[in-house]
């Protein structure tokens, strides 16, 4: 009798009952391994092969899942990852679902940051806060000569303040080499700074340099490793003790090293750190064209109130005798003072423009300042030769003024030969009203006369 047939299982319940073992037996697991055959499908899907030197282990890395990770994967870079193992079911493959990727070491790496930032921090070293100058003449840079931080900042230097000078220290920014190397420039620059300023400044060299007055220490970012150099302590404790305020911009925004907690300023990124030295050219032109409008309209409001207050003097000038004269002359003294006080204030704002203006000549100032300065002084000499001519014009018609109020002023009468008879009391009377034997008194043009009247004629003037 033939042997009964063993049920057998399909590939399919197989394949399925072993994933289920597998991740009920391992559950969550940390691998580490070295990557090799990294593919990068349209489907935001990593693939890979996470191999030692006797076995490798065939590794998906979800879309959802990669996009938080912060390590760049690439071929050849030793990683722990983690993630549980588990068989995709269609072809059998064993294989490991990735959850998490960390750089080799890293999780060391980690916590020896943790515990010397909170040495350092416990010693003070991450107190500094000095303002750093805004902006420097002259900027010691401390970064590789070839990486992609240098040209960020020179770029970003050069296109908004190329007034300052910029003095690189080239250094490694990554490996063993280069806490010593960073450490090294630091003290160069510093003991530099020292020397400048022991200097008398009357010692220096004709056209020499301006002395050091800020630093900054950049690199581009990096994975943790990568950025090792700069949680060096030494390092750390060489920033703090700096005589000179140390501005650093480590990696990219999110990266954090002790570098930066022990500057002065920490920026984002080498281009936001050379945005942060100095200010931004353009907008200061634009704000020096609007000084120069409020100049010019201050001036004119001015000049509009002082030719009121004038003509409201020359209104108050209409009077004849002494009050004309003391009022002439007060106006003159009132034209002198103001002719002084507009050529002080112009000789005032012109050298306070002059001092703006050679703070920005080496800003390659443009065709159209050039102009606009030109037009400035036009205007303040047309400025000045227009109040000159009012005030003669002014003059003159003052002038003509009071020859008319002498002209019908009685004192203008008795210089044609007239005069004005007064009888002893003061009181002035006609011809007509005058008695015999009676005393007068004759105002003339020059002098005064004593009269007695003798006798009066019929149908004649009466005689003295």
């Amino acid at each position: 009798m033939p042997a009964p047939t063993p049920q057998a299982l399909s590939v399919s319940d197989l394949n399925r009952q072993a994933r289920q073992m597998l991740e009920r037996g391992f559950g969550d697991c940390w691998v580490e391994g070295e990557i090799s055959g990294l593919a990068r499908p349209a489907s935001g899907h990593l693939y890979f092969t996470l191999k030692d030197a006797r076995a490798q282990l065939r590794c998906a890395f979800f879309r959802n899942r990669a996009s938080l990770s912060r390590v760049a994967l690439k071929d050849g870079d030793r990683v722990k990852v983690r993630g549980r193992v588990s068989i995709f079911e269609p072809r059998g493959d064993y294989q490991l679902i990735v959850d998490a990727v960390q750089a080799s070491g890293e999780g060391e790496l980690m916590a020896a940051y943790e515990r010397l930032k909170r040495q350092l921090e416990a010693e003070g070293v991450f107190a500094n806060a000095r303002a750093l100058p805004y902006p420097p003449r002259h900027l010691a840079l401390i970064t590789s000569p070839s990486g992609a931080a240098i040209r960020d900042v020179l770029a970003v230097l050069a296109a908004r303040w190329p007034l300052t000078r910029v003095s690189l220290f080239p250094t490694p920014v990554q490996g063993r080499e280069a806490p010593p190397a960073l450490i090294r420039a630091l003290a160069l620059i510093n003991r530099q700074a020292r020397r400048d300023a022991e200097m008398p400044v009357a010692e220096r060299a004709p056209g020499a340099p301006e002395p050091f007055d800020a630093v900054l220490i950049t690199r581009g970012g990096g994975s943790l490793e990568d950025l090792w150099a700069f949680n060096d302590e030494h390092l750390a404790r060489a920033i703090f003790h700096s005589r000179l305020p140390v501005l650093a911009a480590i990696g990219h925004e999110v990266d954090f090293t002790l570098a930066e907690f022990a500057a002065d300023l920490r920026a984002p990124t080498p281009s936001a750190a050379a945005e942060r030295l100095v200010p931004d050219r353009r907008e200061l032109s634009a704000g020096l064209a609007q000084q120069r409008g409020r100049l010019v309209r201050a001036w004119q409001q001015r000049a509009d109130a002082e030719a009121q207050r004038l003509d409201h003097l020359r209104a108050r000038l209409r009077h004849p005798g002494e009050r004309l004269a003391q009022q002439r002359q007060h106006l003159d003294g009132l034209e002198r003072r103001l002719r002084l006080a507009m050529r002080q204030r112009l000789q005032q704002e012109r050298q306070r423009y002059d001092a703006t203006q050679r703070r920005f000549a080496l800003l390659d100032p443009s065709r159209t300042l050039g102009q606009a300065r030109e037009r400035v002084e036009r205007l303040g000499t047309r400025l000045e030769a227009a109040q000159q001519m009012r005030l003669r014009q002014e003059r003159q018609r003052l002038e003509g003024v009071a020859r008319e109020l002498n002209a019908v002023s009685p004192l203008a009468v008795l210089g044609r030969g007239y005069a004005i008879l007064q009888d002893d009391s003061g009181q002035v009377i006609r011809a007509s009203q005058t008695q015999p034997g009676q005393t007068l008194t004759a105002r003339l043009g020059e002098g005064r006369l004593k009269l007695e009247v003798k006798r009066r004629l019929k149908g004649s003037k009466p005689q003295r």
